[in-house]
């Protein structure tokens, strides 16, 4: 039988045929306010219980922390995010001070916007801005060992929150640094990550080889904020090029329906590769619990 990856939710894992899949891709899509955050948050703090490590949290809002995820986070669970400001520049001490092994939260990528907008016209065609590179590449020094350090110590899930609507997916900034980050960091080699971190390899020999995982083991969730809101809309929304959603392997939408004379949030699993999967809408509710399925 597949181990399986608790939402954290009994109702969701229920509709997931037991939960997700571990080192798969799941896409969230649903409108801002939808509560997006609150099951992404859900998701990661479960992996204190799951994992014996909670899960690491990327917020890719431009507008800082927009989304409240450090206040959702203590009101709902008492957790203390705690963000990840360590960087490791080659040849530096690598090490994270330990009041930086228990932040959780990290926000070095604000970019957002058509790539046009990073790009520059050569005679070979358009490239990257060499600035904006090079500020981008400043940021994998926090990133990399965010990501290594914590996967290092037990960490198996990671949220990735604040995807900005997109008519183009494939014309935007956001999409490429996830799937840098995606392919690149998430799922790199624990070694081959270490040795990037850690120089002089042979004098960190020792702790890379001591914090090995299997990369194939962490599993992502993407928060992916939607114009449309209703969910017959989000259920019929069509995969445009360079959609993530189309190499995920879960996609779950949240969507809005009027019932009656109020408002009802609901949620579905439309895509599940490899499990059984329910064809239930579930409603569910906002609460000062978080997100509470019926």
């Amino acid at each position: 039988m597949t181990t399986r990856v608790s939402t954290g939710s009994d109702k969701l894992d229920q509709m997931l045929g037991g939960g997700l899949l571990p080192g798969t891709l799941t896409v969230v899509y649903g409108a801002t306010g939808i509560g997006k955050t609150h099951l992404g948050l859900a998701f990661a703090h479960h992996g204190r219980s799951a994992d014996g490590a909670p899960g690491l949290l990327f917020d890719m809002n431009a507008r800082g922390d927009s989304q409240q995820h450090h206040e959702y986070a203590a009101r709902l669970y008492g957790w203390q995010l705690g963000r990840w400001t360590h960087a490791v520049t080659p040849m530096a001490d690598p090490y994270p001070p330990s009041e930086q092994m228990q932040a959780y939260y990290c926000d070095v990528f604000p970019w957002v916007g058509k790539l046009s907008a990073f790009q520059v016209t050569t005679p070979e065609g358009v490239e990257f801005d060499w600035n904006w590179k090079a500020t981008y590449n400043h940021a994998l020094y926090t990133v990399r060992p965010f990501v290594y350090f914590h996967l290092g110590a037990g960490s198996r899930r990671i949220v990735v929150d604040g995807i900005e609507p997109m008519d183009a997916p494939a014309d935007y900034v956001q999409p490429f640094i996830f799937d840098d980050l995606y392919k690149k960091i998430i799922h790199r080699d624990s070694e081959t990550l270490g040795m990037e971190i850690c120089l002089p390899v042979w004098q960190h020999r020792a702790f890379i080889d001591a914090h090995r995982y299997d990369h194939a083991e962490v599993t992502t969730l993407l928060l992916v904020t939607t114009e449309e809101t209703q969910l017959e809309h989000l259920i019929a929304r069509k995969v445009a090029a360079g959609d993530i959603g189309a190499v995920a392997n879960t996609i779950v939408v949240m969507g809005s329906e009027r019932v009656g004379n109020r408002l009802g949030r609901f949620l579905c699993v439309v895509k599940h590769r490899g499990s059984a999967m329910s064809d239930e809408i579930a409603e569910y509710r906002v609460t000062e619990q978080g997100i509470v399925l019926s």
